[in-house]
């Protein structure tokens, strides 16, 4: 006799509850940036729109970000720790391989027995881990799942490298994902393209530096031009592919938040979406700089506490970057 399996019962839809997010204490100015290379502020600005950034300092783990972040969100939500049931955690910058960095988050945060785990995505890793919570929520294996986008870029970064020591920045951005009664996260647009993997990369693995391979210690590359024309040409399609995924235009828009990577990238995009005027354009790096899977929560939280965004906002999200990687929703704001 064939068993046959129930049914499973989730919510309806998914939806943001809320959100929170932590940037670390120290502002770091591209003055400082000049010391170890020959540029100029300038050049910096002109090229990625980024004037500071921030810059943990020891304390600053990625669980103590992640943490503080965290109870913001969880706040805001109106829920309490233990009603969570799983704990995403997107990263490129826990350095410890096992056990994941979600399950000491999950543990201090006081959520009890939740499921927790890490995911790499990247830049996009943000939408990655909305697009895994909605799937948790509406197939009801958690009511609540908190998703967390955390970096310390600081510790991958070569100063001395002139086309990647101005970008990079920490923090952590958190949201929590719970049930709705309307549709209010669209359908995920995502996926990869892997024959451009060498494109943002690692410069060595970790074994070649603990084999004595090299001595310097790894860090993070890219090529810039290569990186620029995919994210303004391909990523504009996968955001309009988003869009229409949702059922939306961009005339329906309220609020448009890309990962914040540069400057000149956001700007390109909203001409080439044709974003109307009353969009309001997340422009974050300005003054927090790269924070990778941080960049998109750490946005959305600022444009909520400074009223440029608010709640029940339809907002276009989309991140992308090493991989390459991307991820593209529709929300609506909490």
């Amino acid at each position: 006799m064939t068993a046959k399996i129930r049914p499973a019962k989730g919510a309806p839809y998914a939806r943001v509850l809320g959100v929170g997010g932590y940037r670390p204490t120290r502002v770091v100015p591209n003055e400082e940036i000049l010391k170890h290379i020959d540029s100029s502020d300038e050049w910096i600005r002109s090229r990625s729109g980024i004037a500071t950034r921030h810059w943990a300092g020891p304390e600053e783990t990625v669980a103590e970000m992640s943490l503080a972040a965290s109870g913001k969100a969880v706040a805001n939500a109106g829920i309490a720790p233990e009603q969570i049931g799983a704990v995403v955690v997107s990263t490129v910058s826990h350095f410890k391989q096992t056990p994941s960095i979600a399950t000491e988050i999950a543990h201090r945060l006081g959520t009890g027995n939740a499921a927790a785990f890490d995911i790499s995505a990247a830049c996009a890793g943000f939408g990655y881990g909305l697009t895994v919570a909605k799937g948790l929520v509406v197939e009801g294996s958690a009511e609540y799942v908190l998703v967390i986008g955390v970096e310390r870029l600081s510790d991958l970064t070569d100063l001395t490298d002139r086309t990647t020591a101005f970008l990079f920045a920490d923090g952590a951005g958190a949201v929590v994902v719970g049930p709705s009664e309307e549709p209010a996260i669209g359908p995920s647009v995502w996926g990869s393209e892997g024959d451009k993997a060498d494109v943002i990369s690692q410069t060595v693995p970790w074994d070649h530096y603990r084999d004595g391979e090299v001595e310097k210690f790894p860090a993070l590359r890219q090529e810039g031009q290569t990186v620029f024309r995919w994210a303004v040409f391909e990523m504009a399609k996968v955001a309009q592919r988003a869009l229409e995924a949702a059922g939306v235009t961009a005339e329906d828009l309220d609020v448009f938040i890309p990962h914040q990577a540069n400057m000149r990238i956001i700007d390109s995009m909203v001409k080439t979406l044709k974003l109307p005027e009353h969009v309001t354009v997340a422009r974050d790096v300005e003054t927090t700089g790269n924070t990778s899977a941080a960049s998109i929560p750490l946005a959305m939280e600022r444009l909520l506490a400074a009223g440029q965004a608010k709640s029940g906002d339809t907002a276009l999200v989309i991140g992308f970057g090493a991989g390459l990687v991307y991820a593209a929703t529709v929300v609506t704001l909490p």
